[in-house]
């Protein structure tokens, strides 16, 4: 905690509290009671859309950098070229290619239509979802590549003249010493990820940034919902450092 209360710290938060004290006395905040509700909701949405993204993508990623670091010909191929793909091209345009594609191709089958998956996959939230999780995964993928590459290979070779068997030695020892190495960069792409969901309302998904969008449309009210908005994404970019840098220290020291 003493860290913490390093002199340019101090020196932002001052110059922060300054801004919000101004900002309350200056600009016009009357809207946000006709709008908490939404807004709620919105950052609701932008929560559980990153969270899930996350969990799908870093679930896709792992197999995706363990093929490319030590798979065969035929499963590191596909690997890389899918996150060639991914990172190559925009997320806007993924988000555009899945909802527009997958969302005017499933209408077009009746089986699709009458089954009980109909009432979900009518709506934008799970092309969004599927996006952002594509997308996670192809930049993680990479990140996993170079941490399995990484890992000492005397390690692993010390495993198994222990005795221990190929999965064992991926489950104690290659796959904690990569993420452990991984840590730092994961974070940085979460935050990442976090600035991208913004681009999810551009299909007609509700979530923090259309709400802001939707106070400037209704009120003419500009540079408050953005000051506000800004804002929430600081405290959640704040709150995954943070947490990342807990992780950090728990689960690299010592490591070569």
């Amino acid at each position: 905690m003493r860290d913490f209360w390093q002199p340019h710290r101090i020196g932002l938060i001052a110059l922060a509290l300054g801004l919000c004290v101004w900002a309350a006395l200056t600009m016009r905040w009357d809207w946000i009671p006709r709008y908490a509700g939404l807004g709620l909701e919105g950052l609701w949405r932008t929560l559980w859309l990153l969270g899930l993204s996350l969990v799908i993508g870093f679930a896709m990623a792992l197999p995706l950098g363990l093929a490319q670091a030590a798979g065969p010909v035929w499963l590191a191929a596909p690997a890389r070229w899918f996150c060639t793909v991914i990172r190559g091209t925009p997320l806007l345009l993924q988000i555009w290619l899945i909802y527009f594609g997958l969302g005017s191709l499933f209408p077009q089958f009746p089986a699709i239509r009458q089954s009980e998956l109909w009432p979900y996959l009518r709506q934008a939230w799970p092309y969004a979802l599927l996006a952002l999780s594509l997308s996670y995964a192809g930049y993680e993928g990479e990140v996993m590549r170079g941490a399995f590459k990484s890992v000492p290979h005397g390690q692993l070779e010390a495993a198994r003249a222990f005795g221990l068997g190929r999965f064992a030695v991926f489950r104690r020892i290659w796959l904690p010493q990569a993420l452990a190495r991984a840590l730092p960069t994961l974070g940085g792409e979460t935050v990442l990820q976090l600035k991208a969901t913004p681009l999810v309302a551009t299909i007609t998904v509700i979530e923090i940034y259309s709400v802001a969008s939707r106070v400037r449309q209704d009120t003419f009210i500009i540079y408050e919902p953005l000051l506000l908005l800004a804002l929430v994404y600081m405290a959640i970019a704040g709150a995954i450092a943070l947490g990342f840098r807990w992780l950090e220290r728990r689960f690299t020291p010592g490591l070569g």
